[in-house]
């Protein structure tokens, strides 16, 4: 799986990206379509992302999802009918050989990168395991998560940053944290609207900073992030789950080629440095 994320020829970052959760097959199918289209013109390895059920809610009327093995039934739709890996988030154990049947890539929630017996558990299926850096981490300490995927067995693991917690309803990211991360030779991606967030809002539905999105992936590109994960539904305002920081996917080819553009341009200079 590591070696299809890298296998832009023109060394382009990959794309995970589809909506917070899914909220049916037609949506899913939809959203996956036109991503698919971008990113096959732009030479941007892409993953469709949506979790199948979600668990970390701020209020229990909160939307979770249309029931596991249906949402699992609909990413494995998206899997077969356009020949894209897929990737959705478990929060137990026991979740990871239910979810490796369906999907190509096991994501760990922020909150549980820690969790061992989550680890092991992704680890143990010979899928990648993508881990989100807990917002309350130092980019340092992901190495000890990676390591347990690692001696488990399974060396296809990536890291994900997310944001850190800032103050009680807020979050930033620290850039000094990319290079850190790489140095333990594992993709690095940047989650580009969860670390727009405003979380634990008094109201009890998180918040967000989406007129900013184009800000973070830019400073995530010139930093050296190997991938991004974006969240995108056609209409963010009636989406189910995150929509305050989700992007409009009508505004999603033109980020891209924005971003590809500024991508050649820092491997160019890279380049540059290296022939100094």
């Amino acid at each position: 799986m590591i070696e299809y994320l890298k296998s832009s020829a023109t060394d382009n970052f990959f794309l995970l990206a589809g909506p917070c959760v899914i909220e049916g097959e037609e949506m899913a199918l939809e959203i996956a379509e036109k991503v698919a289209g971008i990113t096959k013109r732009l030479n941007i390895p892409y993953v469709f992302k949506g979790s199948y059920r979600k668990a970390n809610r701020s209020r229990l009327d909160s939307f979770t999802g249309i029931g596991d093995i249906a949402a699992l039934e609909i990413l494995r739709k998206v899997r077969n009918t356009f020949n894209i890996p897929v990737v959705t988030d478990i929060h137990t154990p026991e979740e990871a050989a239910l979810a490796a049947e369906y999907v190509d890539v096991l994501q760990i929630p922020a909150f549980l990168c820690r969790q061992t017996d989550l680890l092991l558990a992704a680890a143990k299926t010979g899928k990648l395991v993508n881990i989100k850096k807990g917002q309350f981490l130092s980019p340092g300490a992901m190495q000890y998560a990676v390591q347990k995927v690692r001696d488990a067995g399974n060396n296809q693991v990536a890291i994900t940053e997310r944001g850190t917690t800032f103050g009680y309803q807020d979050l930033i990211v620290d850039y000094r944290g990319i290079p850190t991360m790489k140095e333990f030779n594992c993709p690095v991606i940047l989650d580009i609207t969860h670390s727009l967030q405003q979380p634990n809002q008094e109201k009890g539905v998180t918040g967000g900073l989406p007129h900013l999105i184009e800000t973070v992936a830019r400073t995530g590109i010139a930093s050296g992030v190997d991938g991004l994960f974006i969240e995108t539904h056609k209409n963010p305002s009636v989406a189910k789950s995150d929509g305050a920081n989700m992007l409009p996917l009508d505004r999603l080819e033109g980020l891209l080629e924005r971003l590809s553009i500024l991508r050649e341009t820092i491997n160019i200079i890279d380049k540059q440095n290296t022939n100094i």
